[in-house]
């Protein structure tokens, strides 16, 4: 789930960036959570809020939205449900390098603000699609929402992370995740028949979306710029120091502007590759490689498939349409629980052991899911053994799979390749996304019961890889990393 790629990339990229055999002096904290702080990030994270909203929201209306699309063409609704559930990664793949060039150009800010702008006009033409009867509008909308939540996967994690102070920069890294998971299961919960889903009301509950993107058009012309954007890239010197001070609360911000100073200047002895020569230096090319398989391993696993299609499975498992889709609230629960968990256990455990338990378990369960969608019937023990093997699918997913892609391409990395190498892995992470999206009905009209079957060998496949190719990262400098690849 690419939301939870984005989120702690950017701290790890301003947190590593000064090369390792740099002496790096204590630096004084100014300031903590103020309230130009809070409501800065309050702003920022209402487009992960969107995108978590949006990748749960289409899950429940699917069989009103199918009736929908019968009443316009006389076209296989299973395919075109598809294509817009899938339009929506393909949107995604846009919005997120499309943030990058934006948030570069004319700053983080106003790459917030113009797209809230996607949000608002998306979330409107999936409102009004039913009483327009077009089909069309929905497609669009879904595409333009698609574009941008890709969009806030990069841009929010980076204006969090740099209008963070170091000692709150974790933390608030967190809130990015959490957001994707509280939207999720907001859309879970307004998807149910006693409140939005329904025939009557599948177009307010997509329509919806219109009021996080249009707070946020209001919230975000009270938000400060990024100090750091003001001073490396305007050079703006004055600027920065004004706007760091009302960000901390304190006039005591010298060592922080100093520490920006440093990074600059770092940056600018570092050597710059391109995404070409990610796959022409093998140094380089061995851990894209891992890497691209790690965000494989997110979206080929399936995860997709229950986040989108979860109430579907759940009655093929035996469930009535109403336990279904409180069923699905489940799911949401599971991985907002899960991102809880996993914040304190990533640098204890590390990310080699996280990932494998992550993949291991989702295999397993991947097993026993297929074997109760199998053996449900006349028998609704094996049907709820089948929600219950479903909900340890997604906690296993939480576990590692759910982030570590995000975060394991910028430790892989030294600072000259590392924005070319993640701007690869997002992409492919988004097409993979919009893959599973596209197939996955289709796949169950095909193999029925034992559409994860596929999944499993690929989980299975996935786990063996980074069992022999994935080094641990932990406490490692960056330096000790790469050397491993250079050898």
């Amino acid at each position: 789930m690419s939301t939870e790629i984005s989120n702690r990339t950017a701290l790890l990229h301003n947190q590593r960036n000064v090369p390792e055999s740099t002496p790096q002096r204590p630096t004084m904290e100014s300031g903590g959570a103020t309230g130009a702080l809070l409501y800065a990030v309050v702003a920022a994270v209402l487009g992960m809020l969107q995108f978590g909203f949006n990748t749960g929201v289409i899950n429940a209306p699917k069989n009103f939205i199918e009736n929908f699309i019968k009443e316009q063409y006389d076209a296989s609704p299973d395919l075109i449900f598809g294509v817009i559930v899938s339009i929506f990664a393909v949107g995604g793949m846009i919005g997120c390098p499309l943030a990058s060039w934006v948030a570069d150009k004319r700053g983080r800010k106003f790459a917030l603000q113009a797209n809230a702008i996607f949000g608002v006009i998306g979330a409107l033409l999936m409102g009004f699609s039913k009483i327009a009867s077009s089909v069309e509008m929905l497609i669009i909308g879904r595409f333009l929402i698609g574009i941008n939540c890709g969009f806030a996967t990069t841009a929010s994690p980076t204006y969090v992370s740099e209008i963070s102070p170091l000692k709150l920069r974790g933390a608030f890294g967190t809130v990015n995740q959490l957001a994707v998971a509280l939207g999720l299961v907001g859309a879970q919960i307004l998807g149910i028949d006693v409140i939005l889903g329904s025939n009557d009301g599948w177009p307010l509950l997509l329509g919806l979306a219109v009021f996080l993107s249009a707070i946020q058009c209001f919230m975000l012309p009270f938000a400060p710029e990024s100090p750091r954007y003001v001073l490396l890239v305007q050079r703006d010197e004055e600027q920065a120091r004004a706007l760091l001070a009302k960000i901390r609360g304190t006039g005591n911000i010298d060592d922080e502007i100093n520490e920006m100073h440093e990074e600059d200047r770092a940056a600018k002895q570092e050597e710059k590759f391109t995404i070409g020569d990610l796959f022409r230096i093998k140094a380089l090319r061995t851990p894209l490689i891992i890497g691209i398989v790690m965000h494989l391993s997110q979206q080929l696993g399936g995860i997709n498939a229950v986040l989108y299609y979860s109430s579907t499975i759940f009655e093929n498992a035996g469930l009535t349409v109403e336990n279904a889709r409180l069923a699905t609230i489940g799911v949401g629960s599971i991985l907002f629980i899960m991102a809880l968990v996993s914040i304190p256990l990533m640098d204890r455990l590390g990310r080699r052991t996280l990932q494998l338990w992550g993949l291991g378990g989702m295999a397993l369960a991947s097993v026993l899911m297929t074997i109760a969608f199998y053996t449900y019937k006349d028998n609704f023990t094996m049907s709820i053994f089948a929600v219950i093997f479903t909900l340890f699918y997604v906690a296993f997913f939480g576990v590692g799979p759910s982030s570590i892609p995000w975060i394991i391409l910028s430790e892989l990395f030294g600072q000259g390749a590392r924005s070319a190498a993640v701007s690869v892995g997002a992409a492919v992470n988004w097409f993979a996304n919009f893959i599973v999206g596209l197939v996955f009905i289709p796949l169950t009209n095909l193999l029925g019961n034992l559409v994860f079957l596929p999944f499993t060998i690929l989980l299975i496949f996935f786990y063996v890889f980074v069992y022999f190719k994935l080094p641990e990262t932990k406490n490692k400098t960056i330096e000790e990393v790469t050397a491993v690849f250079k050898k």
